[in-house]
């Protein structure tokens, strides 16, 4: 049988043991057992009262500091009650002789008059101080009795306390002087050890810079009060100072300042001042060289948040691995552009310490008041403790993109996560992932952004949408609208009022834009809130349903719980209506927008002023204007064609035919190429590999079977087909080439939005993934079921590897920041290599849009770079300009921003600060971005204006086109347009008649067979040099026609120097592709491109700086213009498209005839409504 252990109720926790009876086998005795935690000794029962115990031990010393304090009390009375007189008197009284000696009277300075009272206090208090002093010696006794017999406390307590007490026994020294001052010294020693308790009963933390602090001041104190004391005693025998007298000698005197009217008479006061100098001069220097120390080291760590700041005060938690001064300032600016965060404060916690650039803006008194920067690990308990984690309101946790290995970057965050939600785990996580696969160890937190998700899916969409960076960049930062307004061009100013634009949300029953809209379709309050008010309805959220929703199209019905989602310069609450309304009597209205009721005139100034859109002629026409009539040949003298009303509620012979049905017939059915290839069968389903855990499933352009691994090598045949170049394939559309180091799970989100079930089948363009290093099979596994699909080991730098991947078969170059050259000794240096390399291409392919992404936004400027180009110059001061003025999108007017061609991901890094105050902002981009597909929700697209819709006039009658036919909602305009360039001195300015002759004389050049020999060239330039000279000569027969001359001749020569540049470019390519034995007749220069060609060049934006020096091109992103915006050609409208599958039957045709017929009947209802 076991033995039971029974712990007894009457077991005292004080005491420290634990009891328990054990039942024995033999007998059943019971035996009682006692196990002590702590030796069960008298000694030890009164070390643990008076030294171990935190609480009682701090008593005790509470205790004691009071009972100096006391004393120092009981000598200042006896000094103001003391007669020297008197002392002399008790002297002669006493049997002492006391010979004055001149004007001094020794004898004062060892006998003081003392009363009784005061005699009988200070004994009782002296007989407890020894007592306590020897009990405490004895319970820290170690065996070495002298070390602690000459302890100076111990010494100073023998001076004070046994004099004391030898006067009880021997009353005829009752008046001896005691230097009862000297107690300040046990006093401050005692106020030490009682801080120390303190921090120990409370379990707190002790505060260094507090204790130096504190000790600093005591030993002052304790110098000031032993001097006085000490100088007041001493000249009892001389001048007979004051006390007070004494205090201010030593203050003067300590202070350096010496005014000389009070001295003292006698040397052993003056033997005393000179004493406490020498010990002055060794203590004080001692302490503030550790106070220094301390003050330096607290500068470094950055000292502590107090818990009633935290407790009154909102606050944030901003945790790094390393703070750089741009990703500072970025989240200040975001932050704080928030109103109702203006009273946050932030903490920063970071590991390493503060670097000058980072001190110096902290130091700026905008920020000085609201930034504390703490020094410390997140993983230490300690100092999250420091930054009042439990406390706050918010977490940031961001990871270092700038480490080499980014995986591990990512490891220290996930810990950094698991760390805050161990410590406090009602404290919301903001978390910054870097890899893909990573995020499923941190999806508790609130909020996650992952940047090679987003980078990759934003890289993608711009090769379909052009510039989707530069409007979803613009979207997720705050701004005002302001910026450029000064500026004296038409397109900075509407560019930056546009910029302005941001998303908000408002519930329908609270909201003014939308409330009359309750039981409308979407689509129709989309269009009138627009109309009236100027706010685009992009998307809403059911009460009942968590999920956002893009565009659900005509088919919802808004109800008055919905949440709307919006774009707009400023949010509802902070706008101010002006309603006007003007009668119109008995006379015809041309309306601008037609609508199925009757409008009043609104006009609406929102931002407080800082936009203004006035609708005029809202009215409709009359009812009998008849159906769409195309416009007339000059635009003149006739009727603007009317656009259908757009419905209240949704007609289902109104909406389109689903397209996925009307794809069946033809994903079924086998396609042959150009060349009678027979083309793979494609299929639409979920991708059955996903290279990580958490990528979100999306219906998407699948093989019917898997192609072999092999298959998916381009420059490689096999036994599958013998293709070993891009040409070869004959693919129908120009492919799509990326550039990246690795094969990263991060490049399964550039294929899946490029492959999405709702871009038509004949518009996919082929992948090639131009990758440094050759994937591995799990990469291999999840991309073998896209159609056209292909990738190949090679670097940007190589030409070689360029021309072989198909670049002069591609539409779109996408250039991936690599992770090795992430990292430079000078930070803004990681670029270098890619923007030359980018620069050369640019160079040696003139017909290929490149979409470059940089590790640093700084180096947008040295895209397309041209030394001596003035408009750079004034688009630089211009960027200078709106970061004084605090602009957060200072970077916004560099051309190559503008136009979508670069793009950064530490843009992106304001979409998780923004989330803090709309939590739906990662949501709703990420449904923008194709990354997340919920049923129901519109993904974004885009259209182009060609001759054929400039009828529609403004962007306000295209709005109403779009929701009265397919039901799609537009968010912006990217436009191009034709700018002239201010030339520097050293270029010479031509008329366009010259350039087109010249360029006449140029194409007549090229079309020679031998144009290319470069003997011609040379003599071409010699001819050009004579003719220069021969210009001088001629200046003194005609200066008017020889001047014009000139400025033509040296045109001439400038465009002979720069051909032969090209020509020397296109046969290097030529040469490179015969060695490689590729074909040439699909490479063409510049003076060969097809209008299409060029006129792609022209939509994205590029310089066209072979062409013409002076006739550029500038593109920018308009977001949520207002509705009397003209429509120019060539504009591309952003779309937000409602869901294929929301208007599926229930029940899918059973015939394939019917699936023809709605094929049919979808083509041609797409026909009619094309714009």
């Amino acid at each position: 049988m076991d033995p039971e252990i029974v712990i007894p109720a009457w077991v005292s926790p004080a005491v420290g043991a634990w009891r328990s009876d054990a039942l024995g086998s033999d007998g059943g005795q019971r035996v009682q057992v006692e196990f002590y935690v702590n030796e069960n000794t008298f000694k030890e029962r009164l070390k643990l009262f008076f030294i171990k115990n935190q609480r009682s031990s701090l008593r005790i010393r509470v205790f004691n500091f009071c009972l100096k304090l006391l004393t120092c009390l009981l000598y200042i009375i006896r000094v103001m009650t003391d007669n020297p007189g008197q002392s002399n008197a008790a002297t002669h009284s006493a049997g002492q002789q006391n010979a004055p000696s001149g004007n001094n009277k020794w004898g004062l300075i060892f006998w003081v008059d003392r009363k009784v009272p005061v005699w009988a206090i200070q004994v009782i208090v002296a007989i407890i101080s020894f007592l306590e002093t020897m009990l405490l010696m004895y319970l820290s006794y170690k065996g070495n009795i002298w070390e602690q017999i000459f302890q100076v406390s111990f010494l100073l307590e023998m001076i004070n306390t046994v004099p004391f007490i030898i006067t009880i026994f021997w009353p005829s020294i009752r008046n001896i002087f005691i230097p009862v001052f000297l107690n300040c010294w046990l006093a401050k020693c005692a106020l030490e050890n009682m801080i120390n308790d303190v921090h120990r009963a409370i379990q707190r933390t002790n505060s260094a810079m507090f204790n130096q602090v504190l000790i600093l001041i005591c030993t002052l104190l304790c110098l000031v009060f032993t001097g006085t004391c000490g100088i007041q005693h001493l000249e009892r025998a001389g001048k007979n100072l004051s006390l007070f007298n004494s205090f201010y000698f030593c203050i003067v005197t300590f202070s350096t300042v010496g005014f000389g009217d009070v001295t003292p008479r006698i040397w052993p006061s003056q033997l005393l001042v000179v004493i406490m100098i020498c010990v002055a001069l060794v203590v004080l220097p001692l302490q503030f060289e550790e106070l220094i120390y301390l003050w330096m080291e607290r500068q470094k760590s950055g000292g502590n948040y107090s818990r009633h700041r935290a407790q009154t005060e909102k606050h944030v938690v901003l945790c790094v691995s390393s703070l750089k001064i741009d990703l500072l300032m970025d989240f200040l600016n975001e932050f704080y552009a928030h109103p109702r965060l203006q009273d946050y404060y932030v903490v920063i916690l970071c590991p390493s310490e503060m670097d000058l650039q980072v001190r110096r803006v902290l130091q700026i008194p905008l920020w000085s008041q609201r930034v504390i920067y703490l020094q410390g690990s997140v993983l230490k308990d300690q100092d999250l403790l420091r930054a009042k984690m439990d406390d706050a309101e918010a977490c940031f946790i961001l990871s270092s993109r700038n480490e080499v290995d980014r995986m591990a970057a990512d490891h220290q965050t996930i810990l950094r996560a698991w760390a805050v939600k161990d410590f406090a785990p009602n404290c919301p996580l903001y978390v910054q992932i870097l890899k893909p696969e990573n995020k499923f160890h941190v999806k508790f937190a609130d909020h996650v952004v992952c940047e090679e998700e987003f980078k990759y899916a934003m890289l993608a969409l711009n090769c379909v949408c052009p510039a989707t960076s530069t409007l979803v960049t613009l979207l997720v930062h705050t701004s005002r609208g302001r910026e450029g307004q000064q500026s004296p061009e038409q397109w900075q100013r509407m560019y930056g009022c546009c910029s302005g634009n941001e998303v908000y949300h408002i519930r329908l029953c609270d909201s003014k834009f939308f409330g009359e809209y309750n039981g409308k379709s979407f689509t129709y309050a989309s269009f009138h809130a627009h109309k009236k008010y100027g706010v685009c309805l992009i998307g809403i959220k059911r009460e009942d349903n968590k999920s956002i929703l893009l565009n659900p199209g005509p088919r919802h019905i808004m109800a008055a719980s919905d949440t709307c989602y919006y774009i707009n310069i400023t949010k509802e609450e902070n706008s101010a209506f002006i309603f006007n309304q003007e009668e119109r009597k008995g006379r015809p209205v041309g309306g601008l927008l037609d609508g199925p009721c009757q409008l009043p005139v609104h006009s609406i100034i929102a931002s407080m002023g800082t936009v203004a859109i006035d609708l005029q002629n809202t009215s409709p026409p009359d009812p009998s204007s008849g159906k769409l009539i195309p416009p007339t040949v000059n635009g003149t003298g006739g009727r603007r064609p009317s656009i259908a009303p757009v419905q209240e509620i949704a007609d289902s012979a109104s909406i389109l035919p689903c397209d996925l049905l009307s794809d069946q017939s033809e994903d079924d059915s086998v396609f042959t190429d150009e060349k009678g290839h027979p083309s793979t069968e494609y299929v639409k389903g979920y991708p059955p590999n996903s290279p990580y855990i958490g990528s979100s499933p999306t219906l998407c352009h699948l093989l019917a079977e898997k192609a072999p691994f092999c298959c998916l090598r381009l420059d490689q045949g096999c036994r599958h087909n013998s293709f070993e170049d891009a040409k070869a394939y004959g693919f129908k559309n120009k492919l799509i080439i990326v550039s990246a180091e690795t094969a990263g799970n991060g490049l399964y989100n550039f294929i899946v939005p490029l492959r999405a079930y709702y871009r038509p089948r004949k518009e996919l363009n082929p992948i090639v993934l131009l990758l440094d290093n050759p994937p591995d099979n799990h990469f291999l596994e999840a991309i073998c079921s896209f159609p056209m699909v292909y990738y190949m080991a090679g670097s940007i730098d190589n030409l070689d590897s360029l021309l072989q991947c198909g670049i002069i078969y591609a539409d779109n170059l996408v250039v991936v920041d690599k992770e090795s050259t992430m990292s430079a000794e000078e930070d803004y240096m990681a670029d270098a290599k890619t923007i030359v390399n980018v620069q050369t291409m640019f160079r040696l392919f003139p017909s290929l849009s490149i979409i470059t992404e940089l590790t640093h936004p700084s180096n947008m400027r040295f895209m397309q770079f041209r030394a001596k180009d003035c408009y750079s110059l004034a688009l630089s001061k211009l960027e200078k300009k709106e970061r004084d003025k605090g602009s957060n999108l200072a970077f916004m007017f560099r051309l190559p921003f503008a136009a979508g061609r670069v793009f950064s991901i530490s843009m992106l890094d304001t979409l998780l600060y923004q989330s803090f105050v709309k939590d739906y902002m990662i949501l709703i981009a990420r449904l923008l971005l194709g990354l997340d597909t919920t049923p129901g929700s519109g993904y974004l697209c885009a259209m182009k204006v060609t001759e054929e819709d400039l009828w529609i006039s403004t962007y306000g009658r295209l709005f109403q086109k779009l929701c009265s036919t397919s039901a799609e909602i537009p968010i912006g305009i990217y436009r191009t347009e034709s700018h002239i360039f201010s030339t520097s001195e050293s270029q010479v300015s031509v008329s366009v008649d010259d350039c087109e002759d010249t360029k006449d004389r140029g194409d007549e050049s090229r079309s020679n067979d031998q144009s290319d020999h470069p003997l011609l060239r040379k003599k071409s330039m010699q001819w050009a040099r004579r003719l220069s000279k021969k210009s001088v000569r001629w200046q003194g027969v005609n200066r008017d026609s020889s001047k014009d001359h000139a400025q033509r001749i040296a045109q001439q020569r400038l465009n002979l120097y720069r051909r032969s540049e090209r020509e020397e470019l296109s046969e290097l390519v030529r040469n490179r592709m015969r060695h490689l034995g590729l074909p040439t007749s699909g490479y063409e220069d510049l003076s060969n491109l097809t209008a299409c060609d060029v006129m792609n060049r022209v939509n994205l934006g590029y310089l066209q700086d072979e062409q013409n020096d002076h006739q550029n091109t500038l593109s920018y992103v308009l977001i949520n213009p207002s509705p009397d915006t003209r429509l120019e050609l060539n504009d591309i409208v952003y779309l937000i498209r409602s869901d294929p599958l929301a208007h599926v039957p229930e029940e899918p045709p059973v015939r394939s005839s019917s699936l023809k017929e709605r094929r049919e009947s979808s083509i041609d209802t797409r026909e009619d409504t094309q714009l």
